[in-house]
């Protein structure tokens, strides 16, 4: 094979990789999903056709679910996720967002979304923000309010109010399916083989068993 045609296949492949790495492009202005027609189910989502443009209307591309904060967890936190799931407008447009609530103290647990790059913007509060790179490194600060902090694509990042009053952070996606895995329900709430996390943590089987009740999903606990 020659050098020419060697460099054209590589530069090939790394378009089809930088192609591949986000959402496809719309291939239309809009996607409003028709739920009236039938629809192809995958692993996570539905996938309806479209409605008709004449179909759709201004409340389409309207969403009023992040007027307030949503539930609180035991950790202090509520997260509202806005995507094509209850905010059909979203669909096929690449983007999704996330509004962040957090009580005074309250944390967000380190966690990463395989499939997008987060900016986090501070509505209201005091929030101490950063990430691991993969080398390691902890790039942190605390942000206030009108601050941004990028957090890159798959990378482990985290949150912690340590202001004197709640905390609002509202999250913008480059994915309409960023994905969300949390470091300690994803290690110790998953199934991983307990052998195998007794040597990695140096945990006795005690230890674990509490870890494991405190993060394994309610509905695979065992009697």
């Amino acid at each position: 094979m020659s050098p020419k045609v060697t460099v054209l296949l590589v530069l090939f492949s790394l378009h089809c990789h930088t192609t591949l790495a986000s959402d496809p492009d719309p291939v239309q202005d809009f996607c409003i999903p028709d739920k009236k027609s039938g629809n192809v189910r995958t692993a996570r989502f539905h996938i309806f056709p479209c409605k008709s443009s004449i179909e759709v209307t201004p409340d389409d591309f309207v969403f009023s679910g992040i007027k307030s904060s949503g539930n609180f967890s035991d950790t202090g936190l509520s997260v509202i996720p806005v995507n094509p799931t209850n905010f059909p407008g979203l669909n096929t447009l690449g983007m999704s967002l996330v509004r962040a609530d957090l009580k005074v103290g309250a944390i967000n647990a380190p966690h990463f979304h395989p499939r997008a790059t987060e900016i986090a913007y501070v509505v209201h509060g005091r929030v101490y923000s950063g990430f691991v790179d993969s080398a390691n490194r902890v790039f942190a600060k605390v942000i206030e309010k009108g601050e941004v902090m990028i957090f890159p694509r798959g990378l482990v990042h985290f949150q912690m109010n340590v202001g004197k009053s709640p905390a609002t952070i509202f999250g913008s996606f480059n994915s309409q399916n960023p994905g969300n895995q949390k470091i300690p329900s994803t290690i110790f709430g998953s199934g991983i083989n307990d052998e195998l996390l007794e040597k990695a943590f140096g945990m006795n089987a005690k230890q674990l068993g509490m870890m494991r009740r405190r993060f394994i999903p309610k509905t695979r606990v065992r009697s």
